[in-house]
């Protein structure tokens, strides 16, 4: 009887599974995008990434366990999910994962970025940036008021949670403090330099030295707090 009731419990988990996920060709893929209340993320690498991609999706690296379970916590589970890697097989394993891990509605690109390029579907291409230097990203910080800086990603999906509260804090500081925002996903040797690893991560400085910072999300009253000290 126990294995039974077994059975039938891990048939019903399966289907819910594997029904709340589902593969979709470029064309429902693109109609679902253009819904504008889906969730897009791309599961493959940074360099992967950076050399070609579906607009305004996030990043969320399958292969890095840790930095996947890291940034998918920070979507939506009750909006739908469209995920995409290469060719396919890792964004339908994440799909599988994140259907089984509450998100509601998944949906896989079938061939992935690869076939969405041969539909001839648009993606935002690399371009050639100049990163920012040491000398430039201090010379930024010459201000009389105090000046926070974040270091973030228009792809990582805690950064793009954190512009809201950044957005209240100007309106409500005004001009009592300057904001320096450096794109993380461009400006690598900045960030080595500074020893920054994790995205988003806030720096406060005043009279041009570091007095604090910080990793991962972070309330606005924290960030008040620390930029009126």
């Amino acid at each position: 009887m126990k294995n039974l009731i077994l059975f039938i419990s891990l048939v019903v988990f399966s289907f819910k599974v594997f029904a709340q996920k589902q593969d979709v060709d470029p064309n429902t893929f693109q109609q679902h995008l253009n819904d504008g209340n889906a969730q897009i993320l791309d599961v493959r690498t940074s360099d992967e990434y950076q050399a070609g991609h579906i607009k305004n999706a996030m990043l969320a690296n399958w292969i890095d366990k840790d930095e996947f379970t890291e940034r998918v916590k920070y979507l939506d589970k009750n909006k739908p999910v469209l995920v995409y890697c290469a060719s396919g097989g890792r964004s339908s394993q994440a799909a599988n994962w994140l259907a089984g891990n509450g998100f509601t509605k998944v949906e896989n690109l079938k061939g992935g970025f690869n076939e969405w390029k041969s539909e001839k579907k648009p993606f935002d291409a690399p371009t050639t940036v100049i990163q920012l230097t040491i000398d430039q990203y201090y010379a930024s910080l010459k201000t009389n008021n105090p000046v926070l800086v974040d270091f973030g990603a228009e792809w990582c999906p805690p950064c793009r949670k954190m512009q809201p509260v950044l957005d209240a804090l100007q309106n409500e500081m005004k001009d009592k403090f300057k904001i320096v925002k450096v794109d993380g996903g461009i400006n690598t040797a900045v960030m080595q330099q500074l020893d920054v690893s994790t995205l988003p991560t806030f720096i406060v400085y005043k009279n041009g030295k570091e007095v604090w910072r910080k990793q991962g999300i972070v309330e606005k009253n924290e960030l008040k707090k620390q930029l009126s000290n």
